[in-house]
């Protein structure tokens, strides 16, 4: 008879309102059954269910959908500290991925999925662009399936401009999307699935842009690209092309709702108008804004306009983290910050652009609420923890005090992933051995 997650605080919606009641949620296979408070009910699927999880204390959530990372870099952590983003690229990302194996790939990915589980997200989109080893791209698939995440591999490309080994030629790409598709889409009961990415506009070639496009709407698949990240970004393509990021990309067809812009820290408001008029979303990295002093996004002004915002880590060489719950935080305080106006965002805003923004933003329906009929994935977040209690309101707590370590229980598809904060699906300190061990060798090689 499935899982019942008990007494927890669930987050509910009514109407634009989020609120907080105590109740349970119940599933069965990958879909939830029930979202209630009822006692006498509850009493009964107690003695139904194969599993009771007590989530007294907890609040009971839909699981964060991250929407942008590039899990390879859990390689590359700390390396590229106090660096702009063209020399963080040369100095710390380039070097070290341009000299991984198959097996760092896969170790890479799998502490980036934990991590992301672990920090709450149940969904992740991995935007994969080093494809220096043939099996790199089917390495991070293997890691998703194994970490029991919900992942989303968005094999991407570049064409010109770029670090020569990691550039492409457009045959190739399409190639080894066609090979992807067939084997993983759909993978792991639906679990595992194929996104199109280009790197970014000056990477990539009109040619490129133009039959990813296509590519992508004759596959039914969401396309990701890097968006105006920062200034200098701004100007490569202006010196390329003559036009700034959206205009270019609209040229191109590169517009529609199956299209995810990522950062768009210097979008202006003609460029917002195209994102309107065509149902673009936004993908939000504030920690990697800051990091790489790229700028601070607009995302009050991408709201007020009606633009669909998700949420992401972006990749942990650019955060040194994967924890979408102190993302929140950050999202929050850093548009304070940007408008000089304490209510700026609502704490209900931003935990929606965390899980139905994401889903959204993926064209999943069923992903991002608790109801009945949506997909299984739930987690639980704890409250009685030094650093959040006493609370007054839970949503307060959840977006300025929770991180990552509060995440108690995970459950994505139905199934119990992480369980009192630990994976249920792998050995942790195995993992990190093998990963430090090398780490280690990778090092020597590289000359760190």
């Amino acid at each position: 008879m499935g899982i019942l997650i008990k007494d927890g605080w669930v987050l509910t919606r009514e109407g634009e309102r989020l609120e907080f009641k105590r109740g349970y949620v119940w599933i069965e296979g990958d879909r939830i059954r029930e979202v209630r408070s009822d006692d006498e009910r509850k009493t009964v699927l107690e003695q139904q269910c194969a599993l009771v999880i007590d989530a007294r204390d907890c609040a009971v959530l839909p699981g964060l959908v991250n929407a942008h990372s590039h899990l390879f870099q859990t390689f590359i952590r700390g390396l590229g500290d106090d660096k702009p983003l063209m020399e963080w690229l040369r100095s710390a990302v380039w070097p070290l991925a341009t000299c991984m194996e198959e097996e760092d790939f896969y170790l890479a990915a799998l502490i980036g999925c934990l991590e992301n589980l672990k920090g709450g997200a149940t969904s992740v989109i991995d935007m994969h662009y080093v494809h220096t080893t043939k099996a790199s791209s089917d390495m991070v698939l293997q890691a998703m399936q194994d970490a029991g995440i919900r992942g989303y591999l968005c094999r991407t490309s570049a064409d010109q401009n770029y670090h020569p080994p990691l550039m492409e030629d457009k045959d190739t790409v399409f190639k080894e999307m066609d090979r992807l598709l067939s084997r993983w889409h759909g993978g792991a009961g639906g679990r595992l699935n194929l996104v199109l990415g280009l790197l970014n506009p000056w990477a990539c070639s009109a040619e490129l842009v133009r039959a990813a496009v296509e590519y992508a709407r004759g596959n039914g698949l969401r396309l990701q690209i890097h968006v105006a990240e920062s200034d200098a970004v701004v100007e490569k393509t202006l010196k390329a092309y003559g036009m700034r990021n959206v205009d270019w990309l609209k040229e191109q067809g590169c517009v529609g709702e199956n299209v995810q812009y990522v950062h768009g820290v210097c979008l202006e408001d003609d460029e917002l108008e195209v994102l309107q008029q065509h149902g673009v979303s936004l993908v939000h990295c504030p920690i990697a804004n800051m990091y790489l002093a790229s700028g601070t996004a607009r995302v009050t002004d991408w709201l007020a306009k009606g633009l669909n915002v998700a949420l992401a880590t972006d990749g942990p060489g650019s955060n040194n983290s994967q924890d979408m719950m102190e993302v929140l935080k950050f999202t929050a305080c850093l548009q304070k910050l940007r408008t000089m106006d304490a209510a700026a965002l609502s704490c209900g805003q931003v935990l929606d652009m965390a899980t139905l923004g994401g889903a959204r933003a993926l064209g999943r329906e069923d992903l991002g609420v608790l109801e009945e009929g949506a997909k299984a994935d739930v987690i639980t977040v704890r409250l009685d923890r030094m650093h959040i209690a006493p609370v007054h309101r839970i949503d307060s707590a959840l977006v300025y005090n929770a991180n990552g370590g509060d995440v108690d229980t995970v459950v994505v598809d139905g199934r119990v992933v992480v369980y009192r904060g630990r994976s249920t699906m792998v050995d942790e300190e195995e993992v990190i051995a093998k990963s430090q061990e090398r780490i280690a060798r990778l090092r020597r090689k590289v000359g760190l």
